[in-house]
């Protein structure tokens, strides 16, 4: 091999790396951003869940409490 032809293959190389790299630190700030958001909505459905609980008892009355239907 002539050193035109290694040079230029090196080059090709360092661009694919330099690439790479790029493509790599971009993938990991979307997986960072994504792991932000998975987290909140998590806490969110946490709350939501905790809240539906403490409403859905109270919404409910009792046989007691009920009135009768009007066919009664």
């Amino acid at each position: 091999m002539s050193t035109p032809d290694v040079d230029s293959r090196i080059d090709e190389l360092e661009s694919k790396l330099a690439f790479q790299e790029d493509t790599i630190n971009q993938l990991n700030t979307v997986i960072a951003e994504q792991d932000a958001s998975i987290r909140l909505l998590q806490r969110q459905m946490a709350l939501l869940a905790e809240k539906f609980k403490s409403v859905q008892g109270s919404q409910i009355a009792s046989e007691s409490e009920e009135t009768p239907p009007p066919h009664y």
